[in-house]
């Protein structure tokens, strides 16, 4: 890997092309380096990964919603796959990364990655599997893609913050995918780079989808990236191009959007970021730093919840407990903990998405059950219970400067993403116990392997996929690099006759 200094240039410096962050980003994109065996076989994991939790959420409301909007746009022929829908119907590509992509994203229970910023890289799946299908591509075509998806999306994580700029994560995603859609279709450079500036030109949007009262916006503003990382690649094949320089110009996101925004005084002066990117030949291995969800909740919640599980054995009568206090890391206090200054965080009739982002709810709720789920966890009743309501609000968190250490660590080993938890029962004696890392991370003590990947489909379609196809898919997906040019119709999941919902109308 090799560093590149990013900072902002006047535009009478006429920065080149070859000096600009997009152009080396694409030059990663258009690399034919070989996709290395176990970065292959854990693309099959994530794609059975976000094939479980889209079937999952096949029914929910935003999720109907989208599949409706996607069925709006149809096509007879080369089309793309919507999830759930039998495989004889298509839409336009760019509509199945809409529809995909918020059944994905719905349970906020596919894969993560924590650095500067955060991530779903998993969200690269759904636009580039829907562009390879409606191009007619290969298993092989769509593992390369997606290789170079998830390789520049946690590279971008890795160097630039965007959420302390009140930027949401998608800014990285949208050209990433743009990215991974350009290895996967053998674009030349110079359309890749133009793809990849302005798909973030476009993905610019705020973090208030994640504050507050979260909507349903949540699930789908990744999926609109993937939509229009699509729609950006397809102008630049055409010949269009893109603001340029996008990252490093004079009124660029850099500039007016991140970094240089409050550095008006020398705005020219400082490297902002210094972002990593494979050198040329090198391998595209950063799906190997990213680790999936075993609960459906943000992935900063998960040690916790393990954590909760083993710290309820210790307790007989939860009234006896007088004050929870969790001391974690900046981001967990700032986003999921009583840091965010959200009174919707404490609310029993908040929405799923605001309980998922509520560490208080959440370790409350896992304390209380020993087990988390997907659906029962959330439901309003389980919410408004009395006795889990007087728990909750016996919790705060607290920022430690020692988990924030290991929180941005770049020492695998040493990298965690949970905390220290005391208990204080009423009689005065205190529990206290602490998790760094989640059962099913790659450090955990029960760390996710393909039978786990596995596992966690069976369980999430069981009683919404039958058998067959269940199986079907199974040994399809694991035979990925082995399907032929046109056969990746085949990852589509369906349901039986009768088995979808149907959306409200609307326009299209």
């Amino acid at each position: 890997m090799k560093l590149h200094p990013v900072k902002v240039h006047p535009s009478k410096a006429l920065l080149k092309r070859e000096d600009q962050l997009a152009w080396k980003m694409a030059g990663v994109a258009t690399d034919k380096v070989p996709v290395e065996k176990d970065v292959q076989e854990m693309i099959i994991n994530r794609v059975i990964d976000n094939a479980s939790v889209a079937i999952a959420a096949i029914n929910r409301r935003p999720v109907v919603s989208a599949r409706g909007m996607a069925l709006g746009h149809a096509k007879k022929a080369g089309g793309a796959q919507v999830m759930g829908v039998k495989s004889g119907t298509t839409v336009s590509p760019e509509w199945a990364a809409w529809a995909n992509g918020t059944a994905v994203r719905e349970l906020d229970m596919h894969d993560t990655f924590l650095a500067a910023d955060y991530s779903h890289p998993g969200d690269n799946i759904p636009p580039i599997l829907a562009v390879a299908q409606a191009m007619g591509k290969s298993g092989r075509d769509l593992i390369r893609g997606l290789a170079t998806g998830y390789e520049l999306h946690v590279d971008l994580v890795r160097a630039i913050c965007l959420h302390e700029h009140k930027v949401d994560h998608i800014a990285h995603l949208c050209p990433a995918a743009a990215a991974g859609i350009g290895t996967l279709l053998g674009l030349k450079q110079e359309v890749v780079f133009q793809s990849i500036q302005q798909a973030l030109h476009t993905s610019i949007s705020f973090r208030q989808s994640r504050k507050g009262e979260i909507s349903s916006w949540k699930a789908y503003a990744p999926a609109h990236a993937g939509k229009l990382a699509v729609e950006a690649v397809d102008r630049c094949m055409r010949g269009e191009g893109a603001p340029s320089p996008i990252y490093e110009g004079e009124d660029s996101v850099i500039a007016w959007v991140l970094a240089g925004r409050s550095n008006r005084q020398d705005v020219y002066g400082p490297i902002y970021y210094q972002v990593p990117l494979p050198e040329a030949g090198e391998a595209k291995r950063a799906i190997m730093a990213t680790y999936t969800k075993e609960h459906s909740a943000e992935y900063q919640s998960q040690a916790l919840i393990d954590l909760a599980f083993r710290m309820r054995e210790h307790i007989t009568d939860f009234e006896d407990i007088a004050k929870i206090t969790i001391h974690t890391s900046h981001h967990t206090h700032y986003v999921i903990g009583t840091g965010a200054n959200d009174p919707q965080k404490m609310d029993p009739k908040a929405s799923r998405e605001t309980l998922d982002h509520s560490i208080m709810y959440i370790f409350a709720v896992a304390l209380q059950d020993g087990r988390w789920h997907h659906v029962d966890s959330y439901a309003p009743r389980r919410a408004g219970r009395a006795d889990t309501v007087r728990l909750w609000h016996k919790i705060e968190t607290r920022e430690d400067p020692e988990w924030t250490r290991k929180y941005h660590s770049k020492d695998p080993d040493e990298l965690a993403f949970g905390g220290r938890v005391e208990i204080l029962l009423k009689d005065g004696r205190k529990l206290v116990d602490e998790l760094g890392v989640a059962n099913a991370h790659p450090n955990g003590a029960r760390p996710f392997a393909r039978e786990q990947y596995i596992g966690k489909f069976r369980t999430l379609t069981d009683g919404i996929l039958s058998a067959r196809e269940a199986n079907r898919f199974l040994e399809v997906v694991q035979d990925l690099p082995k399907l032929k040019a046109g056969e990746l119709g085949a990852l589509n999941v369906a349901l039986p006759a009768g088995g979808l919902l149907d959306a409200k109308p609307g326009i299209f």
